[in-house]
């Protein structure tokens, strides 16, 4: 070794003051009055040196700010030509705060994830190291969660050999250079926290020829079978062309529903999710599923809002042959899968059209419309 800093890596709280020194090796033939400091690649006042002797330069940094970089700030000692002959890393910061807000569930009873929040800012400016610890809370020994990140930043994931019926204590340890510190200790029932897939095989249809109607039916997840539970269920729905959502809360254990006072040639798209309440008597709230995929559906057209204009036969079919044009360009966008063309694939893209203000007489293009599918190559 050219030199060595003294302290080598130090860890410092954020304001603090340091006194480091570079002491040359007797070999090297160089004199400390030719020696300059950097921190982080800046070069410091020659201001803050002291010259101990011919082969050790004193520098002194005050008001210490927080590590820009979690492996330490580079304190290192140069020659006066650039080259480096010793450095050290600096570790300034905090130490961590009591995690806070530790919130879990599970998936089907099969499993256990928990999220936290580091405590205070979350900024220790130093690696800090977090561990899910648990264990049943009359006995068995204390088990570190492993899997840590999958359900984002600072959660962990507990794949398997749960118990049932039994309480478990949870909690999350912090740690970095500076300290440690625990947050408080929550105790859970795996059967109170438990959430499951999202419903599935969802279909919207039309009520008839009611207009402001539509008929909501689906399934329940499939591993509700395999455990007791009262399930209830919520739909939320909106507007094609809006943003905001609109629940249904009221609907019990039953898989089917019916939307009412919907706006009539409208295009909804419907989302249903499932809470397993009540799980083998549990009085919990329960948690809530993922929404399932948005299902699509259009309420019927109010026929007496469609005027009485019609158009002369060559414009009608001049305009028929470019709406057709732009309702298979439009079956390109949307209907992605479909293997057939069909009536209700249709009224969506009228109501579509619809909104593009250019509606035409429906039961007289839908007529021609209908034909001219049964006549193409194919059907």
């Amino acid at each position: 070794a050219l030199a060595v800093v003294v302290p080598q890596d130090p860890i410092l709280t954020i304001g603090s003051s340091l006194t480091a020194t570079c002491i040359i090796n007797s070999e090297v033939n160089v004199d400390s009055h030719e020696l300059y400091w950097t921190l982080n690649g800046q070069k410091l006042s020659s201001e803050l040196y002291t010259l101990v002797n011919s082969s050790a330069l004193r520098v002194m940094v005050h008001g210490l700010n927080g590590s820009r970089q979690q492996s330490g700030d580079n304190l290192v000692c140069h020659r006066v030509d650039g080259r480096i002959l010793a450095g050290s890393c600096l570790y300034v910061g905090l130490p961590p705060e009591k995690p806070t807000n530790i919130t879990c569930w599970s998936k089907n009873t099969k499993d256990l994830t928990c999220k936290w929040s580091p405590g205070g800012e979350g900024e220790s400016f130093l690696r800090t190291k977090y561990t899910l610890k648990f264990k049943l809370r009359w006995y068995g020994k204390e088990n570190e969660c492993q899997e840590m990140g999958t359900a984002g930043l600072n959660s962990c994931y507990i794949p398997k050999d749960l118990a049932l019926f039994t309480p478990y204590e949870i909690w999350v340890e912090a740690s970095n250079k500076l300290g440690s510190a625990a947050s408080d200790i929550i105790s859970l029932d795996i059967l109170d926290v438990v959430t499951t897939d999202a419903p599935f095989d969802v279909h919207v249809n039309r009520v008839g020829d009611l207009e402001d109607q539509l008929s909501v039916r689906w399934s329940s997840p499939p591993a509700l079978k395999d455990f007791l539970f009262q399930a209830k269920y919520q739909i939320r729905y909106r507007v094609e062309d809006s943003t905001e959502w609109k629940v249904v809360d009221d609907i019990g254990n039953q898989t089917l529903c019916r939307l009412a006072g919907l706006r009539p040639g409208t295009v909804y798209f419907v989302q249903v999710r499932c809470n397993p309440v009540g799980i083998y008597g549990s009085r919990k709230a329960g948690i809530w599923s993922e929404w399932s995929v948005p299902t699509a559906a259009s309420t019927p057209r109010n026929e007496r809002s469609s005027g009485t204009c019609y158009q002369k036969s060559g414009e009608s079919g001049s305009n028929l042959r470019r709406e057709l044009k732009q309702f298979f360009g439009w079956v390109k966008k949307h209907a992605y899968g479909c293997t057939a063309l069909n009536i209700k694939l249709y009224d969506q893209w009228r109501v579509w059209l619809q909104k593009s203000h250019k509606t035409r007489n429906q039961n007289q293009e839908v007529a021609v419309f209908i034909g001219l599918q049964e006549d193409s190559p194919g059907r």
